[in-house]
C-alpha cells in the first residue's frame, strides 16, 4: 500500500515536473502552439491554472494558497524577462495578463469548490490496502 506521506511527496514532486515542463516550454526554441486564435494566451491560462489547482490541493490554508498565488504569478513574470533577455523569445504583457487569469481560474476552481483530488486518492490507495471483512 502507498502512505499518505509517499502520495503527498508525489504529488510535490509531479506538480515541481509542472512547473519544470512550464519553464522549459517557456524558453525553447519554437514552442508548440495551439492552431486558434490567441492559443498562446489559451496555453498560458491552461498552464497556470493547472499548477494553481495541482497545488492547491496540498493546502486548504489561506495564506499558503496567496503565497502560493503569488509565486506562480512571480513565475510568470520572470519567464517573460527571461524571453526577452535570451532574444529568441518575445516579451509580452498579455502573456502575464494570461498567467494571471489562469492562477485566478485554478484559485476559484481549487477545494473546496471542487473535490480535493489528492484526499480522494489518498481515500482509493488506503481502500486498496483494506482487506474485506
Amino acid at each position: 500500500m502507498i502512505s499518505p506521506q509517499v502520495l503527498r511527496q508525489g504529488w510535490w514532486a509531479v506538480g515541481w515536473l509542472g512547473v519544470g515542463a512550464a519553464i522549459y516550454l517557456s524558453l525553447m526554441h519554437n514552442p508548440p502552439t495551439l492552431a486558434v486564435d490567441d492559443g498562446d494566451k489559451l496555453q498560458h491560462v491552461a498552464a497556470y491554472g493547472v499548477l494553481m489547482l495541482w497545488f492547491a490541493q496540498l493546502t486548504v490554508l489561506r495564506r499558503r494558497r496567496q503565497a502560493l498565488a503569488v509565486a506562480l504569478l512571480a513565475l510568470g513574470i520572470a519567464l517573460e524577462f527571461a524571453q526577452l533577455a535570451i532574444g529568441y523569445r518575445d516579451f509580452s504583457w498579455a502573456d502575464m495578463a494570461a498567467d494571471a487569469l489562469g492562477v485566478a481560474v485554478g484559485w476559484v476552481l481549487a477545494p473546496p469548490r471542487l473535490p480535493n483530488l489528492l484526499t480522494l486518492t489518498t481515500n482509493v490507495f488506503a481502500s486498496l490496502g483494506r482487506s474485506p471483512g
